[in-house]
């Protein structure tokens, strides 16, 4: 894996796309991965529906997680993003949102140059089901 060479300048919200109550974990989204052909799993940290917080690729890499941003961006995923039926829905639990919150105020405190994004601003996708960047502040405060 390549380390960063360059600031971390954004924080990048993604979904995992599946359907509400369908629990996945770190080892589960490595395995999707490698499948995939990453060297391991492309998010930074992933949020279970429990709320548990699960550290994936370590920090000081790189991720895999969205074209042309990689090089600059922490990657953090919560597990959802689908209903029942199959389609984008904000499925986010109380425990989840909660811990999405405090990880994201924890990354903008450790990288203060940091704005907060979701995926479908960089990507033709409706991941993360939720405007991340409105909801989480959006542009870092030293710009």
């Amino acid at each position: 894996m390549k380390k960063f060479s360059k600031p971390i300048t954004e924080i990048i919200i993604h979904c995992t796309a599946t359907p509400a109550g369908r629990d996945l974990h770190v080892d589960d989204i490595r395995r999707y991965h490698l499948q995939r052909g990453f060297e391991t799993i492309g998010y930074h940290y992933l949020v279970a529906i429990d709320g548990t917080l699960e550290q994936g690729r370590p920090d000081a890499y790189v991720g895999a997680h969205c074209l042309g941003h990689n090089d600059r961006s922490i990657g953090v995923a919560y597990v959802g993003g689908l209903d029942r039926d199959g389609k984008p829905s904000d499925t986010r639990t109380a425990p989840q949102r909660q811990t999405l919150a405090e990880l994201v105020a924890r990354l903008k405190a450790t990288y203060p140059r940091a704005s907060v994004h979701g995926h479908r601003e960089f990507a033709a996708k409706v991941c993360p089901c939720f405007d991340a960047a409105g909801e989480y502040g959006g542009q870092s405060s030293s710009r």
